[in-house]
C-alpha cells in the first residue's frame, strides 16, 4: 500500500515512457482506483512508434497507422498529455509543460508538479554543421519522416519518367543515405527494394539507372551485428550495385549536390541523415546530473544518482551494465534495453512508493538482427550468425513478438501475409502533407504552403 497519494509524472511516450506507465498502470492498480496514486505521461505524440517496422512502413509493406500504438488506448488508467515538457525544476518537483491547448489560447506553458519524476524523452537526430543539411536533409526517426520519405522516392522516379532534363533526371535517380547503422542500412535496404520493384511500371526508368550511395564515416557498418555480418552486409549491398563509401563523410549538400570528404559528388534530390542520435534536449533543462554525453546518471535499480524521487531508463539515461565483464560499462541506448529497462522502472517505482527494497536491473545483451530488404537479412544473436532468408525471418519474428498489444501483432502479421499474396503498392501520396492546398487554390486564396505536385495539373 502506497503511504500516501502520489502524483508520478511520465516524460516521454517512447519505449520507455509507454511501458513505464503500463507497469505502473498495472502495480498500482489499486491505487489508482483508490485515488492515492495518480499518472500523467507528458508526450508530443499520442502514440508510441515502434521504430524497428519504420523501413518497411517506408517501403510500404506494413501500413503506417499499424506500427504506432495509441496511448490512450493502452493507458487508459494514466491521464495522457499531449505536448512538450521545456525544462524540469526537481528541486521545486515542476514541470515546464506546453500543450496545443495552451499554444492555441495564447497562453503560458503550464506547470505541472509531481512527486515522482520519469524521465524518458529518448533522443533526437544528431546533426552536423553541414552546409545545406538543414535546406535539403530528410531524417528517418519517426513515422512522418518514413512515409514523407517513401513519397519523396516514388515522386523522383516520376520525374525521371517525365522530364526532358538529363541533369534533372540524373539527381532524381540518385539517392544518398548517410549512417551506416540500423536505420540507414534497413532504410536504404527496403527503399531500394521497393524502388527497384516500381521501376517495371515505368516505360523509361530501370533500376540500372537509379544510384543507391550508403556514406559512413567508420570503416564498418552495422557494428551491432559483428565484424563478419557487417563485412557481409557491405558485399550484398554492393551485389545490388549500391555504392557503399566507408571512412567517408558528408562534407555539402548545398544546391542539392551531395559533396564526400572523397572528393566525389553527386547531384541529388535526395539526402536521407541517419548518422546517429543524441540525448534529448529537455535533459539540458533540468537540474540532474548529466555525464560527458548529456545523458542523465543513473544507479543499476534506475534512479538518478543523487537526485530521489527521479528516474530514468532508455536512450535518456546512462545505466551501468552490472553483467559486463569489466566494470564501468554503460547498457546500450537500443530498445532492447529499453523495454526491459522500462519493466524493472515501472518495479521499483512501486517499491519505492511501498518502501520495499528495490531490484537492479541486470540483462546480458543477447544480439542483433538486421533486414537488407524483402527477404535478406543478417543476425548475430547468441553468439550465431545468419545471413540471408533465415536471418530475415528472424528479424520478422522477433520484432512482430514485440510490438505491443494483440490488436497491433495480428494487423502486422495480416499485412505481411497479404503482400505475399499481392503485388506491392506503389502509390505516392504526397500531396497528404498539404491536403488543403488544392481548395485554397480554387477558393481564390493564396496557399499557405507549396501545393502538392499534381499531374493531371
Amino acid at each position: 500500500m502506497v503511504k500516501e497519494r502520489a502524483r508520478i509524472l511520465v516524460v516521454g511516450g517512447g519505449y520507455v515512457g509507454m511501458y513505464t506507465a503500463l507497469r505502473l498502470q498495472r502495480n498500482l492498480k489499486d491505487e489508482l482506483r483508490r485515488g492515492e496514486a495518480e499518472i500523467t505521461v507528458v508526450t508530443p505524440d499520442p502514440y508510441m512508434t515502434y521504430q524497428p517496422f519504420l523501413p518497411e512502413a517506408a517501403a510500404g509493406s506494413i501500413s503506417p497507422r499499424h506500427v504506432v500504438v495509441p496511448l490512450r488506448r493502452v493507458l487508459g488508467g494514466c491521464q495522457v498529455v499531449v505536448g512538450e515538457a521545456h525544462s524540469i525544476d526537481h528541486t521545486r518537483r515542476t514541470a515546464t509543460v506546453t500543450t496545443l491547448a495552451t499554444e492555441e489560447e495564447g497562453e503560458g506553458a503550464r506547470r505541472l508538479t509531481y512527486d515522482e519524476l520519469v524521465l524518458a524523452p529518448g533522443s533526437v537526430s544528431r546533426t552536423l554543421p553541414v552546409p545545406g543539411l538543414a535546406d535539403h536533409g530528410i531524417g528517418f526517426k519517426t513515422v512522418e519522416e518514413a512515409i514523407g520519405l517513401r513519397n519523396h522516392v516514388l515522386e523522383q522516379l516520376d520525374i525521371a519518367s517525365s522530364t526532358r532534363d538529363p541533369a534533372v533526371r540524373d539527381a532524381a535517380l540518385t539517392f544518398v543515405f548517410v549512417g551506416g547503422g540500423f536505420a540507414g542500412v534497413e532504410a536504404l535496404g527496403e527503399l531500394e527494394d521497393m524502388a527497384r520493384y516500381a521501376t517495371r511500371y515505368y516505360h523509361n526508368v530501370t533500376a540500372e539507372d537509379m544510384k543507391w550511395i550508403l556514406v559512413e564515416a567508420s570503416g564498418r557498418i552495422l557494428p551491432e551485428v559483428g565484424e563478419d555480418m557487417g563485412r557481409y552486409t557491405v558485399t550484398e549491398l554492393r551485389r545490388r550495385n549500391i555504392d557503399v563509401r566507408l571512412d567517408t563523410r558528408l562534407e555539402s549538400c548545398a544546391d542539392r549536390v551531395a559533396v564526400l570528404s572523397d572528393g566525389a559528388r553527386f547531384p541529388t534530390r535526395t539526402v536521407v541523415w541517419t548518422a546517429g542520435v543524441k540525448p534529448h534536449p529537455v535533459l539540458a533543462a533540468t537540474d540532474l546530473p548529466l555525464d560527458g554525453r548529456g545523458r542523465l546518471v543513473c544507479t543499476p535499480q534506475l534512479a538518478v544518482d543523487g537526485a530521489p524521487h527521479a528516474w530514468a531508463a532508455g536512450d535518456a539515461a546512462a545505466v551501468p551494465d552490472v553483467t559486463a565483464p569489466a566494470p564501468g560499462g554503460e547498457c546500450a541506448p537500443n530498445a532492447q534495453h529499453a523495454v526491459r529497462q522500462a519493466r524493472i522502472l515501472g518495479d521499483n517505482i512501486a517499491h519505492a512508493l511501498r518502501g520495499e527494497p528495490l531490484d537492479t536491473y541486470a540483462h546480458r545483451y543477447v544480439g542483433s538482427v538486421a533486414s537488407l530488404g524483402f527477404h535478406q537479412g543478417v543476425a548475430h544473436v547468441y553468439g550465431r550468425r545468419l545471413k540471408g532468408y533465415p536471418a530475415w525471418f528472424m528479424h520478422r519474428a522477433y520484432h512482430l513478438s514485440r510490438i505491443p498489444t494483440v490488436n497491433r501483432k495480428a494487423r502486422v502479421l495480416a499485412e505481411w501475409a497479404l503482400a505475399g499474396l499481392f503485388k506491392r503498392e506503389i502509390v505516392s501520396l504526397g500531396s497528404l502533407e498539404h491536403p488543403r492546398a488544392e481548395f485554397e487554390l480554387a477558393a481564390g486564396g493564396k496557399p499557405s504552403r507549396e501545393p502538392p505536385r499534381n499531374p493531371k495539373g
